[in-house]
């Protein structure tokens, strides 16, 4: 088992900054691939950025690829998520998930889940 802890997350007004980070423990962090994932009131858990065990390969969605940056501390067994230039549509709880198996995937193929940090980005 993986225990995994968002924080980071809060109230910041259009084109601001936030930096999530997540936390492991339970297990051997660096054997994991790392993601950050969202959901929307109403809308469908989905795919933000994700990051392989070594930090050597990372994924974005599309609307992430400008402006988020993913990233991984495995001393520290820590993943971040460096959210720029936020707009009124990145409100979401925002979670992190590890896999030993996939990195670029949808949430049902990730195997451990945070309980999610709250991003409110204000117009």
């Amino acid at each position: 088992q993986v225990q995994l802890v968002e924080s980071g997350g809060g109230l910041v007004q259009s084109g601001g900054s936030l930096r999530l980070s997540c936390v492991a423990s339970g297990h051997t962090f660096n054997n994991y691939n790392m993601g950050w994932f969202r959901q929307a009131p109403g809308k469908e858990r989905e795919f933000v950025a994700a990051v392989s065990t070594s930090g050597g390969a990372k994924y974005y969605k599309d609307f992430a690829k400008d402006r988020f940056i993913i990233s991984r501390d495995n001393a520290k067994n820590t993943v971040y998520l460096e959210m720029n230039v936020l707009k009124p549509e990145d409100t979401a709880v925002y979670y992190c998930a590890a896999s030993t198996r996939v990195v670029y995937a949808p949430p049902a193929l990730y195997d451990y889940w945070g309980q999610g940090t709250q991003v409110t980005v204000s117009s």
